[in-house]
């Protein structure tokens, strides 16, 4: 099994420059082999097997940063280009933006070159980086690979995939719980509990909107434009934060508490667009929140169930089974002619979801 852990590193001086350098290289050569393959499809109509090592005589840079670096920049090229060809309904892939945020390049571990230890991490052509250590890591597990990443904010972080051998004992099952998923509170359960979800994007929107409305007003790319960016930047990664910590929270009180949980297989991105909700469900992070609550129940051998997106989970009695096919969303309780109970429409669906749950896993 894999297991990836993430933590803040602290380069110097000199290892950022070879971090900036590295990051650059492994977009430019990204793009350039993007770019050949491109050219010679449209000549030949055929694809073109072009690897790193074929530029470096002519772009000596290249030399100069991680090789691996640039291997793994072809390997995700070539999975997206052969992904293109072969799925339906996958784009083209895309140039890398020089001005993107997106900042990052992934190492492997052969013969020794990368080391984590108390004093940091080793680093091909970075040499030891300091690491904040927030966790101790088994020493059974050993190390693959090392994705480094800088945030808009200018932090760094190294994600270390470890690869270990565990056998996991499926749990029994004795406390089950169905959520449905909230716009408002993340979720409800078949309790009627609610996640209480703070809403750190919708509280922090006001001060985005001032921040944002000065930024338009400066001239692109001077350095006042760049101060106000990066502080833009820095009130966006501490939303996130917020969000995962919460999410992490949650999901870890849930996955400690319950052996099968239940949960409704949304749309979340048709549902932003077709009912103009976007902000709050992406506020809301329910794809992050549930491979939060995936994950931490099958390290315990739990089971994490995905009911069927047009499983009717509000519009059934939990009680007598009837079913109410006039509600609408706008309703949110309503009454059973056939056994005379008052569902609430949430609470209702967590229990439906949690009692089909329990029937997909012992079927």
């Amino acid at each position: 099994m894999n297991k990836a852990y993430k933590f803040r590193i602290h380069p110097n001086a000199g290892q950022r420059v070879m971090f900036a350098k590295t990051f650059g290289c492994a977009r430019f050569i990204y793009n350039k082999m993007l770019g050949d393959k491109i050219a010679y499809y449209n000549e030949t109509k055929e694809k073109l097997n072009n690897t790193p090592a074929q530029y470096k005589p002519e772009f000596e840079f290249l030399k100069e940063v991680d090789s691996l670096a640039l291997a793994n920049a072809q390997l995700n090229l070539q999975t997206a280009y052969n992904n293109f060809f072969k799925q339906p309904n996958v784009g083209f892939p895309k140039f890398k933006s020089k001005r993107g945020n997106r900042k990052s390049y992934t190492t492997n571990c052969v013969n020794g070159n990368i080391e984590f230890t108390k004093d940091g991490l080793k680093l091909p052509k970075i040499g030891f980086v300091k690491v904040r250590q927030h966790r101790q890591i088994p020493e059974h597990y050993a190390l693959k690979s090392v994705t480094v990443s800088q945030t808009p904010s200018g932090k760094y972080y190294a994600s270390i995939l470890f690869e270990y051998e565990e056998i996991i004992i499926p749990a029994e099952i004795k406390n089950t719980i169905g959520l449905d998923f909230s716009m408002a509170e993340l979720y409800v359960d078949n309790f009627g509990n609610e996640a209480n979800y703070p809403r750190y994007y919708r509280r922090m929107l006001e001060k985005l909107k001032r921040m944002s409305r000065v930024l338009s007003k400066m001239q692109k790319f001077s350095n006042n434009w760049y101060r106000q960016k990066h502080k833009i930047a820095i009130l966006h990664e501490k939303i996130a934060n917020q969000r995962k910590d919460f999410l992490h929270k949650e999901s870890r009180k849930i996955a400690n508490s319950y052996d099968l949980v239940g949960v409704e297989d949304l749309n979340m991105k048709a549902m932003s667009q077709a009912l103009n909700f976007g902000k709050s469900v992406a506020d809301n992070s329910w794809g992050m929140f549930r491979t939060f609550l995936k994950y931490k129940l099958e390290e315990q051998g739990k089971y994490f169930v995905v009911i069927d997106k047009w499983f009717p989970s509000s519009k059934l009695c939990n009680t007598c089974g009837y079913k109410n096919d006039a509600l609408d969303l706008s309703v949110r309780a309503w009454f059973c002619p056939d056994c005379n109970t008052v569902h609430s429409r949430d609470v209702n669906a967590a229990v439906n979801i949690r009692n089909e749950a329990v029937r997909m896993i012992t079927a």
